[in-house]
């Protein structure tokens, strides 16, 4: 008998008459890596304490320290190696988060050097336990790697807890052959069905099924207590007198999941929802769950529907329960949501980002009643990458998936977030998608189904989340104006096949929260607006039922500057529908060392300031612990965030948005803007102005209380 063989036979036979204490490889608990060795920047000198700077809330590791290869952001690239080891038990377990993308973000089980298990995070900030079943490996020598060769987004892993066990650690889930072991069968009385979540518990695969069609699919953070973390729940209201048959992945035996789901006909805390404490009043965020990009912006008939990522049932981004959530607003200010307009399905496990436009010519040919269709686009994840297109004949509504999907297949990398537009020169409609790194491609089609491509373009330092829109320039035509997610801009031309722009992507966002921002299709010609909504990134306010939220909308402009064709983008009028409450002043010189203090009365302000700078060094403006500089010497603004800004005519304009949880800044009409998310650092409202170095003169300035938009 061959010793290996004989070594695997007394290996597995010890393990029948007794389960081994496991092999504990690396906990990440020290300071440092000890004898792993690190390459490149991205898992930095030693382990982690949670997320790093811009990073959203990283939740699932144990103990307090994990690998994070997020350290320099997204960009960094980098590999953690272990030294070498046998194999002495039957699995190897560890917690894995970060992103979905096997080629180039992995944590790896290398024998002779080469990979004999490989296993990803699920695009999430949630570690999850994954096994390797290596008993065929018995007694081999092995490293561990962690690899990070990504520069997009999620372009970063997480890792703790690398064990030798013999059993499988924690609830395995199988995501290309889910099991589905555990089952309920219920019979829908009420209109909302409640699911038991609870934020640190482990995603598993939920299914609902009415007369054997799944109508609810996606991952949940089932709470095995049976206690949630804030009341999450599925509308049923369309199956009500059914059987609903719920079933779920390898749940413990002893778990209450399933047993704790109830119905109601009432949304539960439906009287404090939008009143507490760290909800923004006058930005939305949606009454419970995650959101994140903002989709599918588009006017029709005196509505402005925006769409977004959303996950319903959790405070976290998930990979494989992103639905389209759905809001309207006639006001820009007011807004109400409406039901989940695409969910997930067996077959698509996420619908992520895209845009919607109004088919007024019926090009795609879906109109089937007196509306003109809306048609909207996203990227469909499963089996494959690929975009999807849906449609509604019921003024958003309702929406039906396209028979024929995909209309654009998958093309390389992680190709996703498709942007729409008209150009109205070709008659031809145009799609924007990000296709790789730092690669984007233009397409075109007269119907809506049938795509070509047109171009391939690289903006450096950008990705994700296009918008491609032509605007009205003095001077020209129009200028067409492309946008990625991190707000970085071109601007040019396009003849319909070709988009010519001349220099590197310029900024006017320079706050640190703003992201995936777009553009409202179909606004009239009589208002000529370009209007734009992004997403304000940042962790989950505490004991909130939401987490996430949109900036304020602004209106973009393009203005010729000394320095060539610039955007600028300011709120919109409509935030005069707020006011409350205004106090106007007027040519009121502040000398060095002294502070003028205007009183206001609520937590919820817009103020508007034109300043004459004079001989002074510097003046800052400082609002519940908040503070905007203005550096004279440096012409640079700073606040929540910082960029250059120059004098006109000896004055600077300021523009302060201050929300619940949320600071916006705009210099100069909209020559930079700086979205942040923030808490207050005190209950003061008042607004103190202050100089140095010589007087300011404040030439106007009107302090406006808003009230809730709620």
């Amino acid at each position: 008998m061959k010793p290996l063989l004989l070594f695997a036979l007394l290996f597995a036979g010890a393990h029948a008459f007794a389960q081994r204490p496991d092999l504990v490889m690396q906990d990440f608990e020290a300071k440092d890596y000890g004898a792993w060795t690190t390459e490149g920047t991205a898992f930095g000198a030693g382990p982690v304490h949670g997320p790093l700077p811009g990073q959203q809330r990283v939740s699932g590791f144990l103990g307090n320290g994990l690998a994070n290869s997020f350290q320099g952001g997204d960009r960094a690239t980098g590999k953690l190696t272990s030294p070498t080891f046998t194999i002495e038990r039957n699995f190897v377990s560890f917690l894995i988060g970060g992103g979905h993308r096997a080629a180039d973000i992995y944590i790896a089980l290398l024998v002779d050097g080469t990979i004999a298990r490989r296993a990803t995070g699920v695009d999430s900030e949630q570690l999850q336990w994954k096994c390797w079943n290596v008993t065929d490996l018995a007694g081999r020598t092995a490293r561990i790697q962690l690899v990070d060769e990504a520069m997009d987004s999620w372009g970063h892993i997480l890792a703790d807890q690398i064990t030798q066990t013999d059993t499988e650690k924690g609830v395995k889930v199988t995501m290309e052959a889910p099991e589905f072991p555990a089952q309920r069968e219920i019979t829908i009385t009420q209109r909302y069905l409640y699911i038991p979540v609870r934020e640190t518990a482990m995603a598993r695969k939920v299914k609902c099924m009415v007369d054997g069609t799944a109508v609810r699919c996606g991952e949940i953070r089932l709470s095995d207590d049976g206690t949630s973390d804030f009341p999450a729940f599925m509308d049923m209201g369309q199956y009500i007198g059914r059987k609903l048959t719920v079933t779920v992945d390898r749940l413990p035996n002893d778990s209450r999941a399933l047993a704790s789901i109830t119905q109601d006909n009432v949304i539960r805390d439906a009287g404090s929802i939008y009143h507490e404490k760290y909800r923004p009043q006058f930005h939305f965020s949606p009454s419970r769950g995650w959101n994140n990009d903002a989709n599918g912006l588009v006017y029709y008939k005196g509505e402005y529907h925006m769409f977004y990522q959303y996950n319903p049932t959790g405070l976290t981004g998930a990979g494989f329960n992103m639905h389209w959530g759905h809001a309207v607003s006639t006001d820009l200010v007011h807004w109400k949501e409406l039901p989940i307009a695409i969910y997930p399905t067996e077959i698509e496990t996420g619908i992520y980002s895209g845009s919607a436009i109004v088919d007024w010519t019926n090009s795609s040919g879906l109109k089937t009643g007196k509306e003109a269709p809306l048609i909207a686009f996203y990227t469909s994840i499963g089996k494959s990458v690929c975009q999807f297109m849906v449609f509604s004949n019921d003024r958003g509504r309702t929406w039906t998936r396209y028979a024929n999907n995909p209309v654009l297949p998958h093309i390389i990398g992680g190709d996703r977030d498709p942007r729409v537009t008209w150009d109205k020169e070709t008659k031809r409609w145009i799609m924007a998608l990000f296709l790789d790194e730092h690669d984007y491609g233009l397409f075109s089609s007269p119907d809506l189904e049938h795509w070509t491509q047109i171009q391939k373009m690289t903006v450096p330092g950008c990705s994700e989340c296009p918008d491609f829109f032509p605007m009205p320039t003095a001077g020209r035509p129009k200028t067409w104006v492309f946008i990625a997610a991190n707000g970085r801009y071109l601007v040019g031309d396009f003849d319909g096949t070709r988009f010519v722009f001349q220099g590197e992507p310029q900024r006017v966002e320079f706050g640190n929260n703003s992201y995936a921002g777009q553009t409202f299709s179909d606004i009239p010609a009589r208002d000529g607006r370009r209007i734009q909504i992004s997403w304000m990134p940042g962790e989950h306010y505490p004991d909130m039922p939401y987490s996430q939220q949109m900036s304020f909308p602004c209106t973009l402009t393009l203005h010729n500057t000394p320095a060539g064709l610039r955007l600028f983008k300011y709120p919109v009028a409509e935030i005069a529908r707020l006011y409350s409450k205004s106090k106007v002043l007027k040519n009121i010189s502040i000398a060095p060392g002294a502070n003028l203090v205007n009183r206001a009365d609520g937590d919820l302000l817009d103020i508007a300031a034109e300043v004459e700078v004079g001989n002074a060094k510097e003046f800052r403006f400082t609002v519940r612990g908040f503070s905007v500089h203005y550096d004279v010497a440096e012409r640079r603004l700073s606040g929540p965030g910082s960029a250059e800004l120059s004098p006109a005519d000896g004055r600077i304009k300021l523009r302060i948005l201050l929300d619940r949880t949320s600071m916006e800044v705009y210099g100069n009409d909209g020559e930079v803007a700086m979205t942040s998310r923030c808490l207050p650092k005190d209950e003061s409202s008042a607004l103190e102005i202050s100089t140095e170095g010589g007087p300011i003169k404040i030439v106007s300035m009107a302090v406006h209380e808003l009230k809730s938009s709620w």
